[in-house]
């Protein structure tokens, strides 16, 4: 903790007073940026031409090859003279055919609407009965654990509402990991947006193909299925087949050398696949055209920034983080991960007013960069806040200590929301403005973090990784989808 000690000690003893010196430089070029994005932004206009020209962005598909393609081109038509792909490989997965029936003795078989969850086999045809294991979680297996063994076993997607307070709970690939620990033929996990809406994403948070069948129904099919349990015998056939294989992404990555720096390297990234059910614009459209259109931003105010800024748009992250997690083992491999200073992750960012990190010691620093931008418009409420989470790009940078933060205390609009991963994610959903304020606050900060004197957090040693893991209530997570390596 010696380096978080430090950091503490630096706020202590003027961090504050540094950064407060930094304040009308900053003020007067986040006029600047806030001029340029409200006059001139092109996210919304791109995201929506992409979406036209394009539909979604599954990894591995024509469809992803085309907005990989795209967003170089773009980044390219900007100005950038470093714009780069960064391929890998990954293992592909389409979904082609999908059936789920379910019968009650005595009753011929129901058809129910289904969708299958990504990283699911290539084919699977099992039948069984269906048992309901509530959350999905640990300690519903825990209380009976011969239970889920040879059926299949229906759970919620999220907690259901008379789970006991304090319950946390886990990703759907977790879900389906404990499914399979426990002996399960299957997996159904029934959504919690009613109307019908099925929700799609990955099953499988290493990209590996799973053993056995993972899919999502409705909410109001999945209660219903909940009942009928209670009441007697139901039997399910699933039946599914999808087109997997080894498959080619390729990150895109537009670089601006620094000009004090060049060593050290801010990462501002966004994912830009989706899933395939709908056209991704909130997941992660809002993101991605957002994190391009701050580099559009940067060239065309002419911005030389004292480090280097890497705007990274990662394919893969809907199959497990691949993009990142390549990124990271690149970087890695050649000996260039100390010199990322910070990553910047922008994944359903929308109408920001705060900014985060996950070190406490970023707080002097991003307070006075909120400050500024308060400066230059009082909406932004510069509530900064230390954490951290998982299941988005910037995981692998964390699990390696390097900081890592974004924009915050933002908002999405209950219909947004209710179509995460689902059939209804369409460009109706985005809101131009409130993604030119993503834009500019975003800016501000990529523009903060790459000028400021100091950088008041370092990259952290493995201990005290594990330690922040253990912290934050995150080491059964990461166990449950392959990501401790603390042993």
């Amino acid at each position: 903790m010696e380096r978080y000690k430090l950091s503490i000690l630096f706020f202590l003893l003027g961090g504050v007073e540094l950064y407060a010196q930094e304040t009308p430089r900053w003020t007067a070029m986040f006029e600047r940026i806030n001029a340029e994005v409200q006059a001139h932004s092109e996210a919304y206009d791109r995201l929506g031409e992409s979406i036209g020209i394009i539909g979604h962005r599954l990894t591995g598909s024509a469809n992803g090859r085309r907005a990989e393609q795209y967003a170089f081109d773009l980044l390219k038509s900007y100005g950038f003279k470093e714009v780069s792909f960064q391929p890998f490989a990954v293992n592909g997965w389409a979904r082609e055919h999908l059936t789920l029936q379910v019968s009650t003795a005595g009753k011929p078989p129901e058809a129910v609407k289904a969708v299958a969850l990504a990283s699911t086999p290539a084919t699977a045809h099992v039948q069984g009965s269906l048992v309901d294991i509530g959350n999905g979680l640990a300690d519903d297996y825990a209380a009976d654990p011969e239970k889920a063994r040879g059926k299949i076993v229906l759970a919620a997607l999220n907690l259901l509402p008379n789970s006991p307070e304090g319950t946390k709970n886990l990703h759907r690939s977790a879900k389906a990991a404990l499914a399979i620990q426990y002996g399960a033929k299957g997996i159904i996990l029934f959504n919690s947006v009613d109307g019908g809406t099925l929700l799609t994403g990955t099953a499988s948070i290493t990209g590996e193909l799973l053993s056995i069948p993972a899919i999502c129904i409705g909410l109001e099919d999945g209660l219903r299925l909940k009942g009928a349990i209670t009441s007697g015998y139901q039997q399910v056939i699933i039946d599914m087949k999808n087109a997997t294989g080894s498959m080619q992404a390729r990150n895109v990555i537009a670089r601006m050398e620094g000009t004090e720096l060049p060593g050290e390297k801010i990462v501002v990234g966004g994912h830009l696949d989706s899933w395939d059910l709908a056209q991704g614009a909130v997941d992660n459209g809002l993101g991605a055209f957002s994190v391009m259109d701050m580099a559009r931003t940067f060239i065309a105010l002419g911005i030389k920034p004292k480090r280097t800024i890497e705007f990274v748009l990662f394919m893969g992250e809907e199959q497990g983080l691949l993009g990142s997690k390549a990124y990271l083992q690149q970087a890695i491999a050649n000996g260039t991960a100390d010199r990322i200073r910070f990553m910047l992750n922008f994944d359903m960012t929308n109408d920001p007013k705060s900014f985060y990190a996950s070190l406490e010691g970023c707080r002097p620093l991003f307070e006075d960069i909120g400050h500024a931008a308060a400066l230059v418009d009082t909406a932004f409420r510069n509530s900064f806040s230390a954490r951290v989470g998982l299941y988005s790009d910037h995981q692998p940078f964390m699990l390696q200590g390097i900081p890592i933060g974004g924009a915050s205390d933002g908002t999405l609009s209950r219909s947004a929301l209710n179509c995460y991963h689902a059939d209804c994610d369409v460009f109706e959903l985005v809101d131009e403005q409130e993604m030119k304020n993503t834009v500019r606050f975003g800016s501000m900060l990529v523009y903060g973090l790459a000028n400021a004197h100091e950088i008041p957090v370092q990259r952290l040693p493995d201990s005290e990784v594990k330690q922040q893991m253990v912290d934050n209530n995150l080491e059964e997570a990461l166990r449950i989808g392959g990501d401790w390596r603390w042993d």
